[in-house]
């Protein structure tokens, strides 16, 4: 191609769009993490292009929306500047080996299973795309949890700033019965524990009764396992009894090893020894522990009107070694309370993944940050409790007219406390989930700002384009009204000044094949800094 402007060719069946979404992840990964300093990219004729200074490479991409986040829409191949002035065009694998090539010789360090890794999540989309029903196989018939399963089970391409985001350790073979995307449902696997090999808190039995389990021996306790993870690390433990698949059915989210059970309104989540983008999805013995901790705990920490925290009120695991972490299970409390009628839950990760169409996009986004801005801020600033509101984990609760009108916090996991706004620490609550004040601002903004309010402002300006910039200055008038309420805080005072704000680096912690929390942090633009 000699134009100095792109012709955008769209995809024509689903291994091409799967192989384009793949390159455009790739491609997104390198603006944001490895631009700056010395590859500073350059938008014009409606592409970026960016320098891969190591290699001297040019490659550039079409852009569908600029974003004054840096997080843009792409559309149209990848390409890289050749011989002549000529462009030519870059599938994933090509991509990838030049992203490769850059990483090794930029930090020194080596990855021989990088370029695997963005081919085989490229082929797990390909394969989510051609086999995915076109309707749910298994509905309720209930219109609010229907539409809440269909969100959780939509995301097909995953991450858009993550190089591998639907890469999963194992064979596909192996995982396709528990595919979210799939449409999949199927019924836990339940272990009898005995009584003393037992480790548990909350009222476990209660909770999991509603999910319909088999009777246990006399003397044992019932578990449910996720069935993938008994096919990994069988029971083989002499004392566990193996009581087979039974119970309700259950529908895997997003996060793929946390299920959920309409028929109970309760979620179940499980530990999965398999490696889904980043990390390995097991319940550590002090996530067990914490997440009872924290319910407690967060249960006296005031919340505004329109904002819950979904409780993990009870776990469960075998109290041996390693065994632990192969089988804690974790009980997180149900939508059903928090709904009216005419509500509808969406997972805010499915609301980001396609353009977001609404009759006034500034009064809804208004009553969106309004609902999500204050509370996140507010728990942090004032009480030190630091929610990890990515989108996957906030359910936003829509009314008859599909206005937000609630907010689900969920995963406790993610939440810290900032040990710099604790003068005691509280009893009962594992040191792992202490934060110092830098981390967790990082945590706070990157989560907030970048990732979620990111995500969601640009779904609304791929609806309704041009409005993107006025939807981040709506945004910092939210922001300055709780600077004004909390007294100005220097935090909030340098997000209003047009700080960086720090994303998290995916590509560059996936090369370097550290666990998620050794990720680097990387400044993106500010889109509130500034006078309004």
């Amino acid at each position: 191609m000699t134009s100095a402007r792109l012709c955008s060719r769209p995809a024509t069946d689903t291994g091409q769009l799967a192989d384009r979404a793949a390159a455009h992840a790739v491609f997104g990964c390198l603006l944001r993490e490895l631009a700056p300093p010395d590859g500073t990219p350059t938008v014009a004729d409606g592409a970026v292009r960016l320098l891969l200074p190591h290699l001297d490479v040019t490659v550039r991409c079409e852009v569908a929306r600029a974003s004054p986040l840096g997080a843009h829409r792409y559309t149209g191949p990848v390409q890289r500047h050749i011989d002549g002035g000529r462009w030519e065009d870059l599938d994933a694998d090509g991509l990838a080996a030049l992203v490769a090539a850059e990483l090794a010789t930029r930090t020194g360090l080596a990855n021989d299973e990088f370029v695997e890794q963005v081919r085989a999540s490229r082929d797990t989309v390909a394969r989510l795309l051609a086999e995915r029903p076109a309707e749910d196989p298994t509905p309720t018939g209930e219109q609010a949890i229907d539409a809440y399963v269909d969100s959780e089970q939509s995301l097909v391409f995953g991450h858009p700033h993550h190089p591998t985001p639907k890469w999963r350790s194992g064979d596909p073979g192996s995982w396709r019965a528990y595919a979210p995307e799939l449409r999949t449902a199927f019924r836990l696997h339940w272990l009898a524990v005995p009584d003393d090999l037992s480790a548990d808190a909350g009222p476990f039995d209660s909770l999991v009764a509603m999910l319909d389990p088999p009777r246990p021996p006399h003397g044992h306790r019932v578990l449910p396992v996720h069935p993938w993870q008994l096919s990994l690390i069988p029971p083989t433990h002499p004392r566990l009894r193996d009581l087979g698949a039974a119970g309700v059915p259950v529908r895997p989210t997003a996060s793929v090893r946390t299920l959920y059970a309409p028929a109970a309104d309760l979620f179940v989540k499980t530990s999965l020894h398999v490696r889904i983008t980043n990390c390995l999805r097991k319940n550590a013995r002090y996530e067990l522990t914490g997440a009872v901790a924290l319910t407690d705990l967060l249960s006296r920490v005031p919340l505004p009107d329109g904002v819950v925290l979904l409780a993990e009120p009870a776990y469960r695991t075998v109290d041996a070694p390693t065994l632990d972490e192969a089988y804690g299970t974790i009980l997180r409390g149900g939508l059903r309370p928090h709904l009216r009628p005419g509500d509808t839950p969406v997972l805010a990760a499915a609301l980001a993944a396609a353009p977001l169409v609404t009759p006034d996009p500034m009064a809804w986004w208004r009553a969106y940050v309004d609902l999500l801005v204050p509370a996140v801020l507010r728990s942090w600033l004032s009480h030190g409790v630091v929610h990890e509101a990515h989108l996957q984990n906030v359910i936003v609760v829509l009314d008859r007219d599909r206005r937000p009108v609630r907010m689900l916090l969920r995963d406790l996991e993610g939440v810290k406390l900032d040990a710099d706004r604790w003068a005691v620490w509280p009893d009962g609550v594992p040191v792992q989930v202490r934060s110092g004040s830098r981390a967790a601002h990082r945590r706070i903004v990157y989560c907030l700002f970048v990732n979620h309010l990111g995500g969601i402002s640009g779904a609304l300006a791929d609806g309704r384009p041009g409005i993107e910039r006025r939807l981040w200055q709506e945004l910092r008038a939210v922001v300055e009204a709780v600077a004004a309420d909390l007294g100005d805080p220097f935090e909030l005072r340098a997000l209003l000044t047009g700080e960086p704000l720090p994303a998290k680096a995916n590509l560059l912690v996936r090369w370097r094949r550290d666990a998620d929390r050794a990720a680097p942090f990387v400044p993106v633009p500010n889109p509130m800094g500034g006078p309004r």
